[in-house]
Formats: C-alpha cells, structure tokens, sequence
C-alpha cells in the first residue's frame, strides 16, 4: 500500500491527499493518454536531502507529453519547483516522486479536444521496488508471452499510461506463474527490457545492453552506462537473443524504482552462479555511493532541497 502524504501538487495548488481527486469521466481514464515520471530522492549521508538526476527527469516528461501532443500548461521549471515544494511540505527525506499528466474530463470520445491537461505530483515513501532481499540475493525472472510494442504501434520512448497495460499483463503472469519479474522481447524476438526495467548482461567484464529501439530510455540507464565506462569497463548497446542472456556471466535489471537488481535465473536456467555477480554488485554500491551524495564527481546530478 502505498503510505499517505499530506499533501499533493494538483494543477499549482497543494491540496490534502485525500480530496485530490477526478470526475468519473476523466478522459485518461476511459482512453489511457496520460503521461507520468517516477523520480527518487535520496538521504544523503552529509544529513542533506537530493532529488537525483531531476532535470533530465522532467525534460523526459515533457518530451513524452510531446509524442502524444499533450501540452503541459506548466513551464519545466515550474513542474521542477513544485516538486522540491511538495517533497518539503511533506517533509519526505527520502522516497519515490511521482509526477502524472492527464487530459480532464469534457468531450467524451476517442478525440480529445479542448479537455483540459491536468497536472499532479505525488510523494511518498517507498523502499526497494523489489524488495531488499533481492538488492543482494537477485530475483527469478521468465520471458513473457506478451511481446514488447513495435516502435510504430506506440510512442515507445515515452512513458504514457496506457502503454503499461502490456507491462501489466507481463507482470501479472510472471507473478501468477511463482517468478518475481518478466523479461519481454521486441517484435523480432531480441530482449527488450523488463514490465518497468532496462537490462544488461555480464561477459567477461563486458557489458551490453538493448539499444535504443523499442525499450524507454532509462535515466538509471543511461547513468549506468556513463559510470561503467566511467569506471573501465567495455559498455556495448546492441541486440541480444535470450540464448545470450542465458550463457551470461552476470545479468541484472535497472531503473528508478529496481534501481540496480541482480538476475539469478531466467526460464529456469541459473544465470551465472546463481546469485549477484560481482561487476553487478560493484555498480550497484557505486551507484548508491552516488545517489547518496558520497561520489562528488557526479554531484551535478543531485538537486539538494532543504526540509
């Protein structure tokens, strides 16, 4: 369950959790264009609070609201200020912001047309998204039945609402079948990403991981990449075949909310040694080190806010 707040940003205006609330015939909720964030904030170990990699965050939300020709009537630095207000107000050091875009109730039909665009940002806390056992001990995952969008079908590089349903299904069967995640492949049958992940694989020290074809651009992704190489390490982007996957010597998922999850097995194959690899573990404690305020060289990617 997700914890109640005090308050939430609805359209510039902080409102009691509880009456931030929609006509029943708000039109994302009948046709799914809606577009969203999901953001972490970090206590840092100076005793400070930092939202990370904000900027790139809501840039990646406005660009999503422009493949589905939504204009957001607020500016980015708006959107950014009112976040840093909301986590203030209700005094969260640490958890999970989540921005959301809708188009308000008026016309009903598949068009639109003049509905307005409303606006929310809600914060909460929230720990590992897949639990912190499997930070250290790595999760069990199974290829999905269902099959990642193709690039024409939706807008795959932004993170719009409806596009979720296919995560949705994914996730249910995966759980349903006793796995902790799903593994989805593009149209062609090469790894895609996870319901909500990116991915990469272990060779010999080398890295790879999805281009950027039919998967979302991870934040924690790309960040990922630049510490790696950063750190020494050979970080190829390029199609890979389950087969692969299986034959890796380290694989794990990515992404705001999993931030750095270990993968012990895939469709029944241990992965590895069965347990988090080394070069995994060394990213991910690099990667708290750096979300945490600990590595100055990335501190450009934190935005401290006081509470």
């Amino acid at each position: 369950m997700v914890q109640k707040a005090d308050k939430i940003w609805f359209d510039g205006q902080l409102v009691p959790w509880d009456e931030a609330n929609v006509h029943v015939l708000t039109h994302t909720l009948h046709y799914g264009v809606a577009v969203f964030e999901g953001i972490r904030c970090y206590k840092c170990t100076d005793g400070s609070s930092a939202v990370f990699r904000l900027k790139e965050h809501v840039d990646r939300f406005f660009d999503s609201a422009k493949a589905v020709e939504m204009n957001i009537p607020f500016t980015r630095e708006e959107i950014s200020a009112a976040i840093l207000e909301t986590l203030k107000v209700n005094r969260l050091e640490q958890g999970y912001i989540r921005p959301l875009a809708f188009i308000g109730d008026g016309a009903m039909g598949v068009h639109p047309g003049d509905n307005p665009i409303r606006v929310i940002i809600a914060t909460w806390p929230w720990g590992a998204y897949l639990g912190e056992e499997a930070l250290q001990k790595g999760i069990r995952i199974r290829t999905s039945s269902f099959t990642r969008h193709h690039v024409n079908v939706m807008m795959t590089k932004a993170k719009v609402a409806g596009n979720y349903v296919n995560s949705v299904l994914a996730k249910m069967e995966a759980v349903a079948d006793g796995y902790d995640e799903a593994l989805m492949l593009d149209v062609d049958g090469y790894v895609s990403e996870a319901t909500g992940e990116n991915i990469f694989i272990v060779k010999k020290s080398k890295l790879k991981t999805p281009p950027l074809g039919s998967i979302l651009g991870g934040i924690t992704r790309d960040t990922l990449i630049t510490l790696a190489r950063d750190m020494g390490y050979d970080v190829v982007e390029q199609r890979f075949t389950r087969d692969e996957l299986y034959a890796a010597d380290e694989a794990f998922f990515c992404g705001t909310a999993a931030e750095v999850t270990p993968i012990r097995e895939v469709d029944r194959r241990v992965i590895g040694a069965g347990k988090a690899g080394p070069v995994t573990m060394l990213l991910q404690n690099e990667y708290f080190k750096i979300v945490h305020g600990e590595n100055l060289k990335y501190a450009g990617w934190l935005t401290s806010y006081e509470l």
